[in-house]
Parts: C-alpha cells; structure tokens; sequence
C-alpha cells in the first residue's frame, strides 16, 4: 500500500510547512496576513520609499509649537541639573574642540542613520526571509508611535534652547550635518527631538545584527553602532539623552506589536520562509 507524505526540515533556522490533511480547509485571512512570507522586491522598496515618504511629510507637518517645545527643552534641562546627570553641555564642548572628530560626528549624524538602516533592511531580505517582515514591522511601528511624540511633546535640541552654551557645530565648522541646521532647516521639523529616531533605529539596527550575525566581530559592532550613535547626538547638540530614552521606549513598543502579531520576536522566527505544502513536490515512501 502506499501512501503520500510530505517532508519537513526542523531546526530554528528551517521554515516549516503547515502539514497537509485530507480536512484541511486551508487558514483564514488573519493567518495568511500572520504567516511569514517571502518579501517582493518591488513591493518593498516601493513600500519603504513610500513610508519614509509618509513619515517626513508627517513629522514637518506637525506645528512647531517653539514657545512650548523651548518650554520643555528649559525643563528638561533643568531636571537633568537636579537629578545630577546634565552631561550634555560637557561632552558638546570636549568633542567641539577636536575638530576633526566633531566634523566626522556631524557627517555620521546626517548619513549613518538612513545608510545602515537601509543596509540592514537589504541584509534581513536577502538572508533572512523569514523574519524581514517581522523586523521590518517593528521598525515601522517604531516609527510610528514616535510621530505621536513628535506632536504631543515637541522639544527644542540643546542648540535652540534659550540662554544654553551648547555649539551648533554644524554651523560652527560649515559641515553638512543636520537637516535641522544650516540652509536645510527649513526642510525639517526643529521642534521635534523626542523621541530621537537615531537612538530607535540604531538600536533596532545593533540588536537585529548581533542577534542574527554569525561573525563574532560583526555582533561586536553591532552593538558599538547604537553606542556610538548617543555620543554624536548628544555631541552634536542635537538631543538631550533623555530623548534616547524615548527612542528605546519607542522600540520597546515596536516590538510589542511584532511580538502579538507574529506570536514571536522577529529573531526567534525561521530564518527561511515557510514553503506552502501544496508548492513541494511530493515523495512517495512505502508503508
């Protein structure tokens, strides 16, 4: 007698196929739009492209609200003061006096944060299928809430605050460094610093290579990157640490959504996607 089975490859790097009953009636719309799948190029940088598009549009679009966002940049100056942790003027001024290291902080800070994220995002969907829209997710839902900040807590940077000591060093050394200085201000919303989307992204970027790299140096840095991203923001002058904080909070909420939708964290998913059971050639076995 003989009889038709479908074989499996297990292992937390395989993708799994759901198994085939003689019932099986197929899953629902939920499951379908639950179930990792593999991305389409075109449909991803169309949907990138048009995301980044969205949230630019978005965050400028938000008002400026100055005279309240110089309110809570004075404030939270002034609790960092209390609290005993208001670094930032200090580290501003150290860096700014070398001026080759703040020139390539000010470059680091208008590149690094578009160019290792799209990177990322490039390496997650060529090895990584099975857990790109996950992680992908996260970063979008990130992004997401942290338009919600942008418009309920708009927040000067240390440069614009009244009264502060803090050097706009971008245009203190002429350097392309910020679209929130110089002839590019205009371009950008000044007033929308918390949360700081360059600690969120970094941070998604630095967790997401050192969770899935297989070179150990490589996992190092991935955890450098976010580290370092804090020192140029704050050296920049443009966020408070605490804007960091807000950026992790952000993240956190990020992959909270991933976490309910996929039933697990982006890094715990297949890293193949999972082929469809009735796309596999069928193998014949004798009982």
């Amino acid at each position: 007698m003989t009889e038709t089975t479908v074989t499996t490859q297990e292992g937390p790097d395989e993708a799994v196929p759901q198994a085939v009953t003689a019932d099986d009636s197929g899953p629902g719309l939920l499951r379908r739009l639950r179930a990792p799948r593999r991305p389409r190029l075109w449909f991803e940088v169309l949907l990138v492209a048009m995301s980044y598009w969205t949230y630019s549009l978005i965050r400028n679009a938000v008002p400026e609200q100055r005279a309240e966002a110089l309110r809570n940049a004075d404030w939270i100056w002034k609790a960092e003061h209390h609290l005993g942790v208001a670094v930032e003027e200090s580290v501003n001024h150290a860096v700014n006096s070398v001026t080759w290291l703040i020139v390539g902080m000010n470059y680091y800070y208008a590149t690094l944060h578009f160019v290792v994220t799209l990177g990322v995002l490039v390496w997650l969907y060529r090895s990584h299928p099975g857990r790109y829209a996950a992680a992908r997710l996260v970063l979008f839902a990130t992004t997401g809430v942290a338009l919600v900040g942008y418009y309920l807590y708009p927040l000067a940077p240390p440069r614009l605050m009244n009264g502060g000591d803090f050097v706009d060093t971008v245009m203190v050394h002429q350097t392309w460094g910020s679209m929130a200085s110089g002839d590019l201000k205009t371009m950008s919303n000044q007033y929308a610093a918390m949360p700081s989307m360059h600690i969120g992204w970094s941070l998604w970027c630095g967790l997401t290579i050192f969770a899935l790299a297989s070179v150990p140096w490589v996992r190092v840095l991935g955890l450098l990157y976010p580290t370092v991203t804090l020192v140029v923001i704050v050296a920049t002058a443009n966020h408070f640490w605490l804007d960091a904080v807000g950026g992790v909070l952000c993240l956190t909420f990020g992959f909270a959504v991933a976490r309910v939708w996929y039933g697990a964290l982006p890094y715990a998913l297949p890293r193949l996607v999972p082929v469809k059971a009735k796309d596999r050639p069928l193998q014949p076995t004798r009982a």
